[in-house]
This record gives C-alpha cells, structure tokens and sequence, in this order.
C-alpha cells in the first residue's frame, strides 16, 4: 500500500548480497517428518488485518489437508520487510513462501535465483482458471517471459475529484481529457484563486516510489499500459511520456499546481484532483466523515491526451502477492503450491480476504462476480477500484527500479512542475540517465 510503499526502498540495500549467495536448503532434500507431514513455513506482510486473514486460511486449509502444516508468521520489518527477506536468503533461513512481494523487488530476488518460476510448477494454470485472473496476470510476465509472483490483491489506483466543487464550476463528472482537465484548471483559479487543481508536495521529491503515484499513473493511461523498462531494455513511448510531462507543465503555467507542505489538501478541498487508494475510504470514514462518495467526491481513471481512448483507460497497479523459494525441499514447493491452489479455487476466500483487508483481489471478475455484490452494496465506492483492475499495470520489473525510477522524478517530473526544464529536454535528460544505467 502506498502508506507503506517507502520501505521498498530498503530493498536495493541488500541486493548485492544475493547474487552468487546459495539460497538454503538443496531442493531435493525432503522436509517430510516422520508421520508423513509436510510442514511449510509462510511469511506474511506486517500488516495484522493479512496475518489474521492467512491465520484463519492456513487452519481451513490444513483441515482438508491433513498431511501438510503450515506456520504463519509476519515478516520482520527491521530495518524493512524486503531487507528481513533478503538476510533471510542470505543466511539461509528463507521461509517457503511469503506475500508482500511486488514486481520490482521480486526481479531483484530473480535475478539472483532466489525464487521459483511458477509459470513452470504444477497447478498454476489451474489457479489462473478457477481465480479469474488472465487479464490480470499478463502485466506480471517478465522480461524472461516467466511468471514469479502470483498476485493478490491489485489497487488499481485512480484519481480522486472533489466532485462537490466541480459542480460549482459547471461540471457533472471528473473530466477525462487533458483539455477538459485544463479547462477546470482554469476556471477554478477563476472563481478560487486560492485553491488548486493538484496540491501534492511529492510532486517536487524525487523519491523513486512517489513516480508510481503520480506520473506512472498519466503514462500508463496515455501509453495504453506501455512497460516503459522491459528486463534491461527501456522501451518507453516517447510521445506518452511527453505528453504526461507537457500536461503537467500546462497545469503549472495555469498556476494549478501547489508543492508546498499542506494539511489534508483534497479534503480540505485546497486541491481538487489527487491519487487516491481503497485503503484511504476507512481512513475518511475514521477522520473525515462529510466525505461522501458521489457527494463530496468521485473517482476517475487518469486523464488522457486528446484524441486517445477514454474507455478501458490503463493505470498503475499498486499490488503484491506470493512468491516461492528456490531453497525449499521440493515437497514443501509441492505443497504450497496445493495451499495456493486450494486458497484460489473458490471467491469465498478473495471475499473474505477483502472484507478482512479491504485489498481487492487480483481478478479480473472482480467488478462482476456475484460473491463480492453485498461488499459493493455496503461500500460501493470500492466498484470502480474493482472495474480497473484488468486494466492496472504493476511496477516494472527490474532489480534497480529505485535507481530507475529516481531519475523520472530528478530528471523529469520535479523540473518540470518547478518550471525549470521544457518537457520535451527533461524527457530526454531522463532517458539518458536511464539509458546509462541499464548498460
């Protein structure tokens, strides 16, 4: 979640430390105990709401499968989860599987063979199939053409307006154009001087998991779900990422654009537009109650340049799942696979891991299975999060993502909404930058 998302950063400390490291346990070696139980050991992210969801699981599981335990433990977040998995590999204590794990990191712990290709493992067709999760699953191949984590929940991020203020400017609905956005742009300032289109300080940090919520978000929309970096290779469209970049430097120019420090921006209503996650809607509801959906507020996907395709518009997926390590017995491999597959060939438990964790599930029948209509029914502003998810792009899949994706906002996003670079020359000072260090 994007509360969380700055631990990853920890994650490239370690990385060195696994490349060439022997990752435990041969994997022909059998865990099996005497009385024929296969015990596995899985790690869960250090959030209590997941660890009770796969608590509870692990014990209905182990119910129909007598012959197979399974130990649930969190997954230290000292100094952060990533750095706990990666001395653990080092050390070779990793666990059998864990969650927790997105695209980015998870290419750091391929690329040093730390885990195992599911794509090549008995029964992960059979999960695609009985989940509902083609479409979603495909913006997780990676470079290799293999499959390495198998996701779980996907926040298909989209932007928030404040609807009740649109409506003061003569708007219905969130525009979907870069025009209409400028047209809003410009009449807010009109009628509020001192409010803003986008009052958002991270803006101007180059923080390299801050691009996942602002820029990735325009450049997947305008890309059509373009990978921007595949394996060692940049292959972003040039003319997405300027458009993205001119869009910006339009908002700039019409004086829309607030970076400095500010309190609870868009629901104070001192900005109109902003990221938005599900996992905000029970924080509104806790801190903020008058936030009222398709009231006060209303979601969009991102907006798209002109000309483009407003339907079915791509975004970017803030999402994790499970992985399994390449130290495990090959019986312990086997077995959870079996958990995964058991724990996916029904919704009932993508309905309870929603209404215990309030993540959608990673599914592409997520906004049409009848299992999730009383969820939708209670809170329908969870449905269009559902809706997106086939269309949500996850995080691109190289070991130095933080590196990477640091010089979009040094190069690239920060210049240009300070208005210290054209688009176009930041664009390319990117690319360089980029270039130089995929080499």
């Amino acid at each position: 979640m994007k509360k969380a998302a700055s631990l990853l950063l920890g994650a490239s400390v370690l990385a060195g430390s696994l490349a060439g490291c022997s990752t435990g346990n041969p994997a022909s070696e059998d865990s099996t105990s005497k009385n024929g139980t296969t015990t596995i050991e899985f790690w869960a992210a250090p959030n209590p709401p997941q660890q009770a969801y796969w608590k509870e699981t692990a014990k209905a599981f182990e119910k129909d499968h007598p012959k197979i335990k399974i130990k649930v433990s969190p997954i230290k977040e000292s100094p952060t989860s990533e750095a706990s998995i990666q001395s653990a590999i080092a050390g070779k204590e990793a666990p059998t599987m864990s969650e927790n794990i997105n695209r980015g990191f998870a290419a750091q712990l391929a690329e040093s063979k730390a885990i195992e290709p599911l794509n090549k493992m008995e029964g992960y067709d059979d999960i695609l199939k009985s989940r509902s999760m083609s479409d979603t699953i495909k913006g997780w191949k990676f470079s290799d053409g293999n499959q390495y984590v198998l996701p779980i929940y996907s926040n298909a991020m989209l932007f928030g307006w404040r609807l009740d203020i649109l409506k003061k400017l003569g708007y219905n609905e969130p525009p979907k154009t870069y025009s209409e956005v400028l047209d809003v742009t410009k009449k807010l300032k009109a009628k509020y001087p001192d409010k803003y289109l986008w009052a958002k300080p991270d803006l101007a940090d180059p923080t390299a998991w801050k691009r996942w919520f602002d820029f990735f978000m325009l450049y997947d929309a305008a890309s059509g779900g373009n990978k921007f970096i595949e394996g060692n290779k940049l292959v972003a469209d040039d003319k997405a990422g300027v458009d993205v970049l001119n869009f910006m430097d339009n908002i700039r120019k019409e004086k829309g654009i607030l970076t400095k420090q500010s309190k609870d921006p868009f629901e104070t209503g001192l900005g109109i537009f902003t990221d938005i996650g599900p996992w905000t809607l029970q924080y509104w509801a806790e801190k903020f109650p008058e936030m009222k959906y398709n009231k006060t507020f209303a979601f969009s996907t991102p907006p798209v340049p002109d000309g483009t395709e407003t339907k079915n518009v791509s975004t970017f997926a803030d999402t994790k799942g499970i992985v399994i390590y390449s130290s495990a017995p090959e019986n312990e491999k086997k077995a959870a696979m079996e958990f995964i597959k058991w724990v996916y060939s029904k919704p009932e438990n993508d309905v309870k891991w929603m209404e215990k964790t309030n993540l959608p599930p990673a599914r592409d029948d997520l906004a049409t299975n009848d299992a999730f209509k009383a969820i939708y029914e209670k809170n329908p502003a969870l449905k269009p999060y559902a809706e997106a998810i086939p269309n949500a792009v996850p995080s691109i899949d190289n070991a130095k993502y933080n590196e990477l994706q640091t010089y979009i906002g040094q190069y690239a996003v920060n210049p240009v909404v300070k208005g210290e670079v054209q688009p176009k020359k930041g664009w390319e000072k990117m690319k360089e930058a980029i270039e130089g260090d995929l080499k």
